[in-house]
């Protein structure tokens, strides 16, 4: 497995180097368009090159040969090689969706010189943020998709762009500080930042400290992944944005700080003191954020608060702190990302063709554009949890790991989950008989839907598809994931256990640190 460790970084490393291509190539959008297709297909291949080295067992790489844990690492377990597969796929979709609306075409709500770079930064930000080894290392993914997003979201300079994005950057600075300021607590507790080292040297803290780096920890990734009562910000930022690019923020920005929840839930912090919080802060991030969605009639923002509501569902697989909730929720996030960048890259071909999201300005759709109907029905059932699709399959998962916790909480959570699926699908199907089926109270303007647009959209489709057709061996994937991460060991050992990788030698190093943290102790 050793000669394939080469594949780890990729994903990092050449979105980058491509970004910086892209860049000094400013003046040639051709070159651009090639440049960038080709990063992000490298990125899915190295994905699914991944997602089977994984499968028998972590794949680490030290950075610079010095292994961890003085050294940084990147590690791809089955949960990192499944997270980079199903995002590297959605962004060169929506690239390619980009691609055919228009943007590199010198389009002034998204210039090309500045789209292409920027798209890749966050690509590479998203890969380096799921491949992290250290909590500074996961800041620093963290930080550079967060960089990305602003330029993104702001595409343009419209002043209702600018003031969503206002709102955005501010949210997301307050969450990336209290995520530093957790970071430096943990170091100047345990002495390390390493996330296999800290699973070894957390438990031998004063719990009370514990408790508090978990709190901050939670609240950090908690602003990220949009999580009742901290996603207030989501719905008024993400629809002011073009479609390719809410479409890339509603699939993959938020399940970033879901993974990292995962991550130090199940390797940090193995307790289960915050369990019972987490719980309920998913039973009320599903409800609030799915009678928000009931609420709404414009289609991006309906979408938005979907995508806020249904973060509960994997919050509730965690919570549950059991193999069978986790591998539901991991299931449910590669799920999620696919079908919700499917539905707001269709609101975007809805916009086109429409001229609005407005619910109360569209109608008679079905007739006028029936390919655009089967692309906005077929994913509009699969987040409404319709069998035999997967989000069915995935609901169904975490009901019956709910039920089989058996607690009260867990029965509330399981009914809570039932009535949000209802809801989603009241709320789907009314935003389907408005835009497709009711009579528009005026003309809708005539437009073309290029077929460089709906094609990568028809692929997503697709894909959400296939998630169906093989839910059976990714479903095992997922279980598998799941049984790892709940044995620590299994990551501890693959990246502390440095035998045959690298030249560097890190032992002096640490046990200097420790000494110094036992002299400490003493005094």
């Amino acid at each position: 497995m050793s000669e394939f460790t080469w594949l780890v970084p990729l994903p990092v490393v050449m979105p980058l180097f491509a970004a910086g291509l892209t860049l000094a190539l400013y003046r040639r959008p051709r070159a651009q368009r090639i440049i960038s297709v080709v990063a992000l297909s490298l990125m899915v291949a190295a994905g699914v090159g991944l997602l089977f080295l994984a499968d028998s067992g972590p794949v680490v790489v030290d950075i610079g040969g010095w292994a961890a844990p003085v050294g940084i690492n990147l590690v791809a377990d089955r949960l990192s090689a499944l997270m980079l597969t199903v995002s590297s796929t959605v962004l060169l979709c929506v690239l390619l969706y980009s691609l055919g609306q228009g943007i590199t075409d010198g389009d002034e709500a998204a210039p090309v010189s500045i789209y292409h770079p920027t798209y890749l930064v966050l690509a590479a930000g998203v890969s380096n943020a799921f491949l992290a080894g250290d909590l500074f290392n996961l800041y620093v993914g963290f930080e550079i998709l967060l960089a990305a997003s602003y330029v993104l979201l702001t595409l343009g300079g419209t002043g209702e762009r600018i003031r969503a994005g206002s709102i955005y950057v501010v949210v997301a600075l307050l969450s990336s500080l209290i995520f530093l300021v957790a970071i430096a607590m943990t170091y100047a507790a345990t002495g390390t930042v390493n996330l296999a080292q800290l699973a070894q040297r957390l438990p031998e803290i004063d719990p009370g400290v514990t408790l508090v780096l978990q709190l901050l920890l939670l609240l950090a990734f908690g602003i990220k992944a949009a999580i009742f009562p901290l996603s207030a910000w989501l719905p008024d930022s993400y629809p002011t944005a073009p479609a390719p690019v809410t479409a890339v923020f509603a699939g993959l920005l938020t399940k970033v700080g879901v993974y990292a929840i995962m991550r130090t839930q199940t390797l940090l912090f193995t307790d289960g003191r915050l369990d019972t919080l987490l719980m309920w802060l998913a039973l009320a991030t599903m409800v609030i954020g799915i009678l928000g969605a009931v609420a709404q009639n414009d289609i991006k923002r309906l979408l938005s608060f979907t995508l806020v509501s249904h973060i509960g569902y994997m919050l509730f697989g965690i919570a549950l702190a059991s193999t069978a909730g986790l591998g539901a929720s991991i299931f449910y996030v590669a799920h999620h990302i696919t079908v919700q960048t499917t539905l707001f890259l269709v609101v975007g071909l809805i916009e086109r063709r429409g001229g609005t999201t407005s619910l109360e300005r569209l109608g008679g759709l079905a007739k006028l554009a029936p390919g655009l109907a089967i692309l906005f029905f077929i994913p509009a059932m699969n987040l409404a949890g319709i069998p035999p699709l997967s989000g069915f399959l995935g609901k169904v998962g975490l009901l019956e790991a709910g039920v089989a916790q058996g607690t009260a909480l867990a029965y509330a959570l399981v009914i809570g989950s039932v009535v949000t699926s209802l809801l989603t699908l009241y709320a789907i199907v009314k935003a389907w008989n408005k835009a497709f089926w009711q009579t528009p109270p005026e003309a809708l303007p005539e437009a073309r839907l290029p077929a460089t647009m709906v094609g990568p959209t028809a692929a997503l489709v697709g894909l959400g598809l296939l998630l169906t057709v093989l839910a059976g061996p990714l479903y095992a994937y997922a279980d598998r994931a799941a049984g790892t991460m709940m044995e620590p060991s299994n990551y501890i050992d693959a990246v502390l256990d440095s035998t045959g990788r690298g030249q560097g030698d890190s032992t002096s190093a640490t046990d200097a640190t420790t000494a110094d943290l036992t002299q400490g102790g003493d005094s």
